[in-house]
């Protein structure tokens, strides 16, 4: 048989599977919701086409905390932003709410069958082994190397900014950012010096070169739609589809899993050789290693379990950090006097470090700057890195509402059934401008919010300060404490020396959803992340 027509039987057999399956589906008839664009794709233009969270911004104003929403084939979905609701799926419900299948199927695709792909006992057993490396003291003994890597950025941009006419230069710093987060994320999580600064054109530099932007960025509804179908499709033939399929963006996973692979087998290698030699350090793999090696051999990590998680550490700590930090620095080039605030603590603090004899911060000194704290929050919560999680329900339920909903038929309801199947999309970036839980500013950029607010409002969901960004309950972000000392160490470094400026072209800037929130340019899709900035010297009144 002719390949392609074999092709082109086996996608029509598969289509005819997933209309039969989602003929089937469930019925939430009485929610309210926006008008799907067509019987064949739903609602998912609407919300992954657009910028980040733009479609959840309308969807929270006109319906409140849930809505229904359509797959293909008009297959009802739940969208969620109400807190209570969350809490429920998130800390409640333990494994209950499942990832949907054809998104573990992406998140395979970026990290083989590590932590963010598991689900169950199987994401039960990993984690345990996992959790040991990611508790307070240990990040805490990494911030030396997020320092290093600070400076080094500081040193390259000086060097650029002094070579420039006025001592002035528009820089692209999400692009000048990424491979020192990588270098980093590589030291404090592998104790491995990966060269990303000194050479972009590594392997593996150019495999995590954007990755998530180049592979999910600008989806075209064909791509919405089949990536919608896969989840009637077994999961081992979505695997197949995105191992073998050709493509611009499949082709540059694959380059990913390559250069990831090589790297993780030999540091798998050295770790366990250094554990056999009772040494090894305090970086994450080697007190993963060390916590499996103690485990029984049923709960033990397999060695491909041990790569997947070092491939996820690798784009979990690299990717979304960068993301987040260009926003925040282009938040503070929006609000000069929040710049100013920021630089006049971090300079009171490097007195009171130089004082004492010290040359680098601690993180009881990162604690004690109020305002540094309250900015790194703000940015989190107003940039969430990821704006939606997707779950489906593992059995017939119900959903307690933080606020009544009316339904289409008029009845004022506290809760919502959800039925077997279910698919709902968690909104991290409505609940994160919920104005309920952050005040009638919510979709205002104010850090003085966590300096003004003391105390609890509504549920607890998100891990840190309330804020979802890095998730909650059973599946949230593990190394959490390491994002946010990264984050903070880089901003006390880049805002002490650098001062920074909005540029013209920011006036086109796109919060560009493609599965992580990147930053583009309108217009400009074939460049990639940007976020031109016009740096300089900081003043210094010393």
């Amino acid at each position: 048989m002719d390949p392609l027509i074999g092709t082109l039987a086996f996608t029509l057999l598969c289509f005819l599977y997933a209309v039969v399956k989602a003929r089937k589906r469930v019925s939430l008839a009485d929610i309210p919701g926006p008008q799907p664009e067509s019987f064949l794709m739903g609602s998912l233009a609407e919300l992954h086409q657009e910028q980040a969270a733009e479609a959840d911004f309308r969807y929270q104003a006109e319906f409140g905390g849930v809505a229904k929403i359509k797959a293909p084939f008009g297959v009802d979905m739940l969208w969620i932003c109400d807190p209570k609701a969350l809490q429920y799926i998130y800390q409640t419900s333990g494994y209950n709410f499942p990832k949907q299948p054809e998104r573990r199927v992406l998140s395979g695709l970026l990290g083989d069958h590590g932590l963010t792909w598991a689900d169950g006992e199987t994401h039960r057993r990993q984690r345990k082994v996992m959790l040991p490396a990611f508790g307070s003291p240990e990040a805490k003994a990494l911030l030396p190397v997020f320092e290093h890597y600070a400076e080094q950025v500081t040193l390259k941009w000086r060097d650029i900014i002094e070579g420039s006419p006025d001592q002035r230069a528009v820089l692209n710093v999400i692009k000048l950012i990424a491979p020192a987060t990588l270098d980093a994320i590589g030291e404090a999580a592998f104790d491995y010096k990966l060269g990303c600064m000194d050479n972009a054109e590594n392997e593996l530099a150019r495999g995590y070169n954007s990755l998530a932007a180049g592979i999910f960025s600008s989806p075209s509804k064909s791509k919405l739609f089949w990536t919608s179908v896969a989840h009637y499709m077994p999961m081992g033939i979505s695997e197949w589809l995105y191992a073998n399929l050709p493509g611009k963006g499949l082709d540059k996973a694959r380059q990913n899993r390559r250069a990831a692979h090589r790297i993780a087998r030999e540091l798998l290698d050295l770790k366990s050789e250094a554990l056999l030699h009772s040494k090894g350090s305090r970086d994450v793999m080697s007190i993963i290693v060390r916590a499996n090696a103690s485990e029984n051999e049923k709960t033990k990590l397999a060695d491909d379990e041990m790569i997947a998680q070092m491939r996820t550490i690798m784009l979990a700590g690299q990717e979304t950090s960068s993301n987040t930090l260009s926003f925040a620095l282009y938040e503070l080039a929006r609000h000069p006097h929040y710049q100013d605030r920021l630089r006049e603590e971090i300079r009171a603090t490097e007195r009171v470090v130089h004082e004492r004899g010290d040359s680098t911060f601690t993180s009881s000194d990162m604690d004690g700057m109020p305002f540094l704290q309250a900015f790194v929050r703000e940015v989190l919560r107003y940039h969430p890195a990821v704006p939606h999680n997707y779950r489906q329900a593992l059995k017939d339920d119900v959903l307690p509402l933080s606020k009544p909903i009316r339904t289409l038929s008029g009845a004022i309801v506290n809760e919502v059934p959800i039925p077997k199947g279910t698919r709902v999309t968690l909104s991290i970036a409505a609940y994160n401008r919920e104005k309920d839980i952050w005040g009638e500013d919510a979709h205002v950029f104010n850090p003085e919010r966590f300096l003004e607010f003391s105390g609890k409002r509504g549920p607890t969901v998100g891990v840190f300060a309330n804020i979802l960004t890095f998730s909650g309950g059973i599946r949230a972000c593990i190394g959490w404490r390491l994002a946010v000392l990264e984050l903070q160490s880089f901003l006390v470094q880049l805002v002490s020396n650098f001062e920074f400026g909005l540029t013209e072209e920011l006036k086109r800037l796109r919060r560009e959803n493609a599965l992580v929130m990147v930053p583009t340019l309108e217009g400009e899709p074939e460049k990639g992340v940007q976020l031109p900035l016009v740096v300089s010297f900081a003043p210094r009144s010393d």
